[in-house]
């Protein structure tokens, strides 16, 4: 048997974050989980991040640290926005799970990535589903890190598509757009997979579900309810006939990059300030800036790779 690769993710645990999670338990090591404001309240996503491990059975082994709960830029009592509409107000598809028994560790996200990446220089790689917060402010605490850090898979961006928050911005990046620009340009080796790879390859129609819950598992039935809510909001804002799984195909491309068809190395860059655009992700496909190429962008999925995970980590808890 091979050495899991060892990893740390960055979630904002709410509906698809949990698969994400689900599928990095089944195919890495995972030292730990980072919680960054995003998706629901934070507190919520804390619970949700600790009930996920309880399904897999792992509570109790994994520790969940608290790190950021604003952006960067968040100022005073203002919240950025959540998004309980897309995932249920309790980021689970308002299944309201009970409590699970571990609780968040002791200490600070962001130095617990700093202290595990110098304990095992190029061997932590990075899972980001989130806002990029917690992998900044990281980066600007102890900028020696990044020639440790061996590669950074990021949910997050478009690639000269719809957004999924406003029509310029994949929501990730909009939350915190300063966050994103440092994390881009900080040297890690980034791939990136945008909201347009979820759109084209991750919809899991009727078809697909009843293929899920066939497996007549616990993570099927996990994989009902938590998806609830997001069915019925995407056929009503997204035009999608499905549920939409952008973090889940980012941990399987993490997991087995042959999923990836088709990638570019690209200059790619935020907007922070834009009028319309605040969020709005940059891929210089033709290189008309003709500036540093810094990022792996995912472009094309295979599908029936993609459907087989998901049968694979659902089908195993």
């Amino acid at each position: 048997m091979m050495n899991k690769k060892r990893v740390i993710i960055d979630t904002d645990t709410a509906g698809d974050d949990t698969f994400a999670i689900l599928t990095a338990l089944h195919y890495f090591e995972v030292e730990g989980i980072m919680i960054t404001g995003g998706n629901v309240q934070f507190d919520q996503q804390v619970e949700n991040a600790l009930y996920t491990l309880q399904v897999a059975e792992k509570g109790g082994q994994i520790p969940v640290y608290k790190g950021y709960e604003r952006p960067l830029m968040g100022l005073g009592e203002v919240e950025h926005r959540t998004v309980e509409d897309v995932h249920g107000k309790d980021g689970m598809g308002d299944s309201f799970f009970e409590k699970a028994i571990q609780r968040p560790a002791k200490g600070h996200a962001v130095d617990f990535l700093i202290e595990t990446v110098h304990k095992s220089p190029g061997e932590i790689h990075l899972l980001a589903i989130a806002p990029l917060t917690n992998i900044a402010m990281a980066i600007k605490k102890d900028p020696t890190i990044i020639p440790k850090i061996p590669h950074l898979y990021i949910m997050g961006g478009t690639n000269n598509t719809l957004g999924n928050i406003t029509p310029a911005a994949e929501y990730n990046f909009w939350v915190d757009p300063e966050a994103a620009k440092i994390v881009l340009h900080a040297g890690i080796p980034i791939t990136m997979v945008g909201w347009e790879m979820c759109t084209q390859y991750s919809v899991m129609d009727d078809n697909d579900h009843a293929d899920v819950a066939a497996l007549g598992t616990k993570g099927a039935q996990f994989f009902e309810d938590v998806n609830r809510v997001v069915k019925r909001f995407n056929k009503k804002v997204h035009k999608l006939n499905g549920t939409t799984h952008p973090d889940m195909l980012l941990v399987a491309v993490a997991a087995n990059e042959e999923i990836m068809t088709k990638s570019t190395l690209y200059h790619v860059d935020v907007e922070v300030v834009g009028e319309l655009t605040r969020g709005y992700s940059l891929v210089d496909v033709n290189n008309r800036l003709g500036r540093t190429k810094n990022v792996r962008v995912c472009e094309a999925i295979d599908r029936d790779a993609f459907k087989t995970v998901v049968l694979d980590v659902m089908g195993s808890l």
